[in-house]
């Protein structure tokens, strides 16, 4: 049957990379809100293309934007997969540092000299998301799934997945499953397929410091009262040491060692640090991290702390001199296990208000922007399976995988539901997630729907 099932997704290439096209060009941009209208309208045409799957589709309410939950019949005795992605993606912004526009799907030619469609969400998560309805599609085309499937397909993961859990929670009993599978992360390199068995956790901060009652001439009040940018940028320098490690009490209190096996296995990947650097237009000796580890260690399993984005007084052109009345901080720091983010989250503030200065007030804006860090057992039958379809898929062993980010969900379902997560994604370092020239090579995602289509034939051995 697999062999039926892999010739109609080779006959269905052209077809199904239309379809992703369409997916690609509504621009469901989760955090602003005059985007609403097209997270509705992505929402609904998903779970027409889940409809015509001939799953039982819906789009259901969370609070915030609404989720794609489908499943087939479910079949007594059959193991239950559950496969979570998020049809929500990153802003686009700067738009000017697109080559093409980023959600006007565009086929062309990658610096590596593969062919790639380039587009906001094209890899994260929209394009890994349609491997897997592509995949569904030929299994339902011959006969069906052989394993009980539920699709859960959210629209906040780029926003914190904000109300995923309590959605979960009303939901449990639908949602139960013997095992999650998620595609968004991706292949360590090029050639070189992974499965995923650790993520970090995260705190997301909005820091915001006042001062005077409006903006100020520089030159009548300059030196007379506390500017909010300059105090704002102080307290931020001073959240790291000069060896990159970061200088906020407690912080690395619980933070979990690594074990000699896994830094000896991790020394073993094809990884280089020039070839990292280069791709950055860096050199090597520009790489910047915590003292003690090498570039893996830090992203895969140690924590961070990073502006991510800072505001106040005049940013437009030409000159104004003037003490903005304000300054504000957009702060991420990168959890690794036994970290506890809300213990996290109150040292980081308790830091901030013992170091700010007198003349400002400060405030934090975001309360639940939080995920735990979290990592799988990699000795399960359902790895195993999965190892032997991205063999199939890609033709080229596995291997074994941290990664930087997170997804929230991953705990949430964990705590929740007792289920374990499948991180089986098809993406590559290169695709540019998060910034402009988004991308996603086609080998990429021919490979990945293959071994999506093969991973759930594989998956009907569970035992359950």
């Amino acid at each position: 049957m697999i062999d039926r099932v892999l010739a109609t997704i080779e006959q269905r290439k052209s077809q199904s990379l239309e379809l992703l096209k369409e997916f690609l060009r509504i621009p469901s941009v989760s955090t602003k809100p005059d985007h609403k209208e097209h997270m509705v309208r992505c929402a609904n045409w998903l779970a027409d293309q889940l409809k015509f799957a001939m799953l039982d589709a819906r789009v259901m309410p969370t609070g915030g934007h609404p989720a794609v939950v489908a499943k087939n019949k479910h079949v007594p005795g059959r193991p239950t997969v559950l496969f979570y992605g998020h049809y929500d993606v990153q802003p686009p912004e700067p738009l000017e540092l697109w080559n093409s526009p980023p959600f006007q799907p565009t086929i062309r030619k990658t610096e590596a000299g593969t062919e790639a469609i380039f587009a906001r969400g094209a890899v994260d998560d929209k394009g890994q998301v349609w491997c897997h309805v592509e995949a569904l599609m030929a299994w339902q085309a011959h006969g069906g799934l052989p394993v009980n499937i539920t699709c859960l397909i959210e629209g906040e993961e780029e926003i914190g997945s904000e109300n995923l859990e309590r959605f979960v929670r009303e939901h449990k009993d639908d949602l139960k499953a013997d095992i999650c599978l998620i595609s968004d992360t991706g292949l360590f390199a090029r050639g070189v397929p992974a499965i995923g068995y650790g993520l970090r956790g995260l705190v997301y901060e909005e820091v915001r410091l006042d001062g005077p009652s409006h903006d100020l001439h520089s030159g009548g009040w300059g030196g007379a009262i506390q500017n909010p940018a300059n105090a704002l940028v102080e307290l931020l320098a001073s959240l790291h040491n000069k060896d990159g490690s970061v200088n906020i009490p407690g912080f690395y209190d619980e933070v979990a060692k690594l074990t000699d096996a896994e830094r000896d296995a991790w020394r073993k990947l094809p990884h280089d640090d020039e070839a990292f650097a280069r791709d950055l237009k860096l050199k090597k000796e520009d790489l910047f991290g915590e003292a003690g580890f090498s570039t893996i260690e830090r992203i895969w399993a140690r924590p961070t702390c990073d502006i991510n984005g800072l505001s106040g007084g005049y940013q437009g052109p030409g000159a104004k001199t003037v003490i903005g009345s304000w300054a504000s901080a957009k702060v991420s720091m990168r959890l690794v296990p036994n970290q506890d983010p809300k213990k996290i989250q109150a040292a980081f503030r308790k830091a901030v208000l013992d170091r700010a200065p007198k003349g400002v007030r400060v405030t934090f804006t975001m309360d639940d922007h939080i995920s735990k860090p979290i990592v799988t057992p990699i000795d399960t039958p359902a790895v195993r399976l999965a190892s032997e379809a991205i063999s199939q898929g890609f033709g080229k062993p596995a291997t074994f995988t941290r990664t930087g980010g997170t997804i929230p969900v991953v705990a949430t379902l964990k705590e929740v539901l007792g289920v374990d997560s499948l991180l089986v994604g098809f993406g590559l370092p290169d695709d540019r997630v998060h910034s402009p020239n988004e991308k996603f090579d086609l080998d990429c995602f021919y490979n990945g729907t293959k071994t999506a289509a093969i991973l759930y034939g594989k998956l009907a051995s569970l035992k359950v």
